[in-house]
Formats: C-alpha cells, sequence, structure tokens
C-alpha cells in the first residue's frame, strides 16, 4: 500500500462555515506530521462505511459509528474519540473488523472530577438558591436562614466506581477531609488503600453517603443501576450527582424522589434524553441543578482531548500501540498486528 497516512476527523468537528468547532483542539501537530494527509467527512451520524473506505485512522467526536459505519476495504485501523465515553460506538464492530477503538483517559481525568466537585459544592453551599435571593434584594436576604448549606467535615462522599475519574475526585477531596467510600467491582484495592477509600457493598454506598456521585461506564450492567429502590435506600439529606451517562440513572425515579424531597438534591451533567424534552419535568426542580452534558468543557479540556488523540493516531501510523484501547482483544488479531507492522515498516521504526 502506497500513499499518505490518511486521518478523518468526524464532521461535528467543524462548523458549516468552515471554521474550528473547537479552536482549543490544536491541529498543527497532525497536519505537520510526515506522511500523514489530514480530511475532514462530510456531515453524518451515524457515520457511513463510503465516507472512510480510504482512511487509515477517524478521530471522532458526538457521530455514532455503528456496525454500518465499517468500511468494506479493511483499511480503516482506528476510531480515536474525543472523551471518555463510548457508548456511541459498537465496540464488537470494531473488533470484529481489526479496528482498535481508543479512548482519552488524561483528557478528561482532572475536567470532569472539577465538574463533579464543582456540583458537590454548588448543592452542599445551596448556590443555585442562595444566587436567586440575592436577586431578590431585600425580600430574598430576609429568606437567607431558610437554606442552611451542609458542611462537608466528616461527611461521606460515595462514588459507584473508581476508575481514571472516580479516583481523581477522591484525590481532589482530600483536603475537605470527608470520609470516602466507594462501590467498584473492579476495583484496584492498592489504588482504594492509597486514597483511603472503603469499598463497600453496592446498597451499602447508597445507604451511607452524603454525597454520592456515579462514575462508572454505560454497560448493560449498570443501565439503571441508581434506581428506585436504591434512591430510597439514601438518607433525605443526602445529594446525587451524575457526570457520567443519564441512563445510568433512572431519570423519573429520581424525579419523583426530588419531587418528594426523598433526598436533598441532584447535579446533573448527563440526561437520559439529550436534549431534553422541554416539559421534562426535572426541568422545573429547583432541588436539581442541571447542566447540558458540557460542564467539563474548558480549553484545557479540549486542548487535553484533542493532543491525546493525535497522539494515538500518530502512534498507530510509527506502528506503536496507543494508548487507551478500550477493546484489548483487537491486539491480539492478526489483522491488527500485519497492519500496524506495515505502518511502522512504511512510517515509523515498527511496533
Amino acid at each position: 500500500m502506497a500513499g499518505p497516512f490518511r486521518v478523518a476527523l468526524s464532521g461535528d468537528f467543524r462548523k458549516p462555515d468552515g471554521m474550528p468547532t473547537y479552536p482549543d483542539f490544536d491541529l498543527t501537530p497532525l497536519r505537520s506530521a510526515p506522511g500523514v494527509e489530514a480530511l475532514f467527512l462530510d456531515v453524518a451520524d451515524p457515520l457511513r462505511a463510503e465516507q472512510l473506505e480510504e482512511i487509515d485512522a477517524l478521530i471522532l467526536l458526538t457521530h455514532r459509528f455503528t456496525a454500518e459505519s465499517v468500511p468494506r476495504s479493511g483499511r480503516l485501523a482506528v476510531v480515536a474519540r474525543f472523551g471518555v465515553g463510548y457508548d456511541t460506538v459498537d465496540v464488537d464492530a470494531c473488533t470484529r473488523a481489526g479496528i482498535a477503538l481508543v479512548i482519552t483517559p488524561d483528557g478528561v481525568r482532572r475536567p470532569v472530577a472539577v465538574s463533579i466537585i464543582t456540583l458537590m459544592l454548588a448543592l452542599t453551599g445551596k448556590l443555585l438558591v442562595k444566587d436567586r435571593l440575592t436577586r431578590e434584594a431585600a425580600a430574598g436576604f430576609a429568606k437567607r436562614s431558610e437554606h442552611m448549606g451542609m458542611g462537608l467535615v466528616g461527611r461521606t462522599l460515595g462514588s459507584l466506581g473508581i476508575g481514571n475519574i472516580g479516583a481523581e475526585m477522591f484525590r481532589m477531596a482530600r483536603p475537605f477531609d470527608m470520609t470516602f467510600i466507594a462501590h467498584d467491582p473492579a476495583a484496584d484495592p492498592a489504588v482504594a488503600a492509597e486514597l483511603g477509600i472503603e469499598l463497600v457493598g453496592l446498597d451499602d454506598v447508597f445507604r451511607r453517603a452524603d454525597i454520592l456521585s456515579v462514575s462508572c461506564p454505560l454497560t448493560p450492567q449498570t443501565h439503571h443501576l441508581v434506581n428506585a429502590d436504591r434512591i430510597a435506600l439514601m438518607k433525605p439529606t443526602a445529594y446525587l450527582i451524575n457526570t457520567a451517562r443519564g441512563p445510568i440513572v433512572d431519570q423519573a425515579a429520581l424525579t419523583r424522589a426530588l419531587q418528594a424531597r426523598r433526598i436533598a438534591g441532584a447535579g446533573l451533567d448527563v440526561l437520559e434524553q439529550e436534549p431534553p424534552d422541554p416539559d421534562d419535568p426535572i426541568l422545573k426542580l429547583d432541588n436539581a441543578i442541571l447542566t447540558p452534558h458540557a460542564l467539563c468543557w474548558t480549553d484545557q479540556c479540549f486542548a487535553g482531548n484533542g493532543a491525546a488523540d493525535v497522539r494515538a493516531v500518530l502512534e498507530v501510523q510509527q506502528g506503536r500501540v496507543p494508548r487507551g484501547v478500550v477493546n484489548r482483544a483487537v491486539l491480539d488479531a492478526s489483522r491488527w498486528r500485519e497492519r500496524l507492522a506495515e505502518f511502522g515498516r512504511r512510517f515509523g521504526a515498527g511496533p
């Protein structure tokens, strides 16, 4: 195979006028890399196979990559997701086709952990309520004592998951002098011990947490992991935070609990339906802080994600296994190994 290493970016990286959607994603290292040709795809969701027939690597933003997106040419070697969520990608289809799926844990670890801490402080400090009171002038000031916040010293911070983001959240929360608990069947005991996290059962994390954060991936096993029965275990003074994926939480059950003041409140950067229906009752609640799956979106987050994706595709071009491969089984496939070796011969020093 001759010619350049062709890297495509999904069409949502570019505005209709041709300007970049996210200028903080620096494409210079990609465009200046020897032997690389970078191009933008036409907007399509899900991506169409014919768009990718002559492509070696794909950097994917929000568009879906399904089984029908897999090109027949067999040329596509890697799909690099912009972020850590990959529920928009058919992982099994990638594995069957010998395509490595890569995510960017280093780019989102700190920004999403910051988002969790932001929601925790806003909820426990009654930030939005107090903002509203201030705007009511004297009438609002007169009601200050009715909206006392929750201090954090000695409170229990719980997490569903202590992977990349969950662990970073606990690192950042150390100065608050809280008790740390988590439920994670795949937890590394050494990481838990290092961070002072007590690993507990699923029901226990709901019962004991004063603030409970969802930091696990969306899978068939975690769909509606936070359901009516488990919400009913929570303290009436407790807060739920979800910055992971909306369907992990049964939103209808959570809405009912919030309406009944069964728990104190919730901070949600993700919803079951995005964007939500304008009549969704959760939008009318005063004990929920809602953000549009974008709380972690900062210049640094997008620069970090972009840099990680560029590194990943250039590693493949050089014949090396990139960081952040989700479907590790593909690395043992002869098809993948042969392609990687060929890239190494053409563009680099080999795997």
